[in-house]
């Protein structure tokens, strides 16, 4: 299996609380309703939590601040994800999906990449 991992920051215009109020009750439920069109096995929102232990971890290593959220999505494989990516019904769900990120992701600083992951 692999792994989209999106890596989102909210709109400048949005609170944080508007940010996930979204994500969780609009847009994931969007998602899942149109998952199968994109051959998700799997989708998992992680909201960063407001705590500063977070501050804490990303000052002593110098890091950037935090996203406000990482979206995860499960596929079997890269082969299945492009075949439903090339298909009418996946490019239109595409579409629709870049769409509603609009309405509380900024993309300019968000990121989206491949994984596969390694238990250990």
């Amino acid at each position: 299996m692999i792994k989209l991992i999106m890596c989102l920051t909210r709109r400048a215009d949005l609170s944080r609380e508007q940010f996930l109020d979204y994500w969780l009750n609009q847009h994931g439920p969007f998602f899942m309703e149109n998952a199968s069109k994109m051959r998700t096995k799997r989708y998992l929102q992680d909201h960063t939590l407001d705590s500063p232990l977070n501050t804490m971890m990303r000052d002593s290593r110098g890091m950037m601040p935090e996203f406000d959220g990482v979206a995860e999505v499960w596929f079997d494989s890269e082969e299945d994800l492009v075949e439903a990516m090339s298909s009418a019904e996946g490019q239109a769900f595409s579409a629709a999906l870049l769409k509603d990120e609009g309405n509380f992701v900024d993309h300019s600083r968000s990121s989206a990449f491949l994984v596969r992951e390694h238990d250990f």
